[in-house]
């Protein structure tokens, strides 16, 4: 079951827009604590900047959002880059958005372009990973069936992730926590009841 969609990594990008120098750096954060350590982090590494522009969602459901235009004219910077993120489905984010002044008023469309723009940027980076609910099963299947569980990976929603060769082959496998069922009655299926399971866990990735 899908849980939430994040960012897949934490991530950074750059663009000048007429003379002005916009840096983008996203990243996870799970809690309030987390996304203002990460914001703290870069008003630190660019205290030097015109402005630094933090936005983040934090919850399962998004349940806590914030943002800041930093000293940019109200609304056309940190509102932007937070409904750029509400608008891609994500939470559990952090976004900070660095200014260095070129000179060149950028006027409030400009700046609404240009701080969305470079969000969008670090979120192209970065990537995005949608967090789920996934069973590993550890699955002991005697080598005649190796080659036939492998094909079944193609068409099937599981994915084989570690092989052990000994007596028989033991392969851990992951599913959507949901198929788990499925994916179990298919084991026994081709084995004609000879596969053991050996361990099932439920984890969140």
């Amino acid at each position: 079951m899908n849980r939430y969609t994040t960012v897949a990594k934490e991530a950074s990008a750059e663009q000048v827009i007429d003379r002005s120098r916009f840096i983008a750096h996203i990243a996870r954060a799970f809690s309030k604590e987390e996304a203002d350590a990460f914001i703290a982090g870069i008003r630190t590494q660019y205290k030097d900047a015109t402005h630094n522009v933090p936005a983040f969602i934090v919850g399962e459901k998004s349940e806590l959002k914030w943002t800041s235009d930093d000293g940019e004219p109200q609304g056309t910077s940190g509102p932007p880059m937070l409904q750029m993120l509400e608008r891609e489905g994500l939470t559990n984010i952090v976004c900070v958005v660095t200014r260095y002044f070129g000179g060149i008023k950028l006027g409030t469309g400009g700046l609404v372009r240009a701080y969305t723009s470079s969000a969008k940027l670090a979120l192209e980076a970065a990537g995005i990973h949608t967090v789920k609910d996934v069973t590993r099963l550890v699955v002991s299947i005697p080598y005649t069936l190796l080659g036939k569980l492998q094909n079944l990976e193609k068409s099937e929603p599981f994915s084989i992730n570690d092989i052990l060769y000994t007596d028989n082959v033991t392969l851990s496998l992951s599913m959507d926590l949901e198929l788990e069922d499925r994916i179990k009655a298919l084991l026994m299926e081709i084995s004609s009841g000879n596969a053991i399971i050996e361990s099932i866990d439920h984890i969140v990735e």
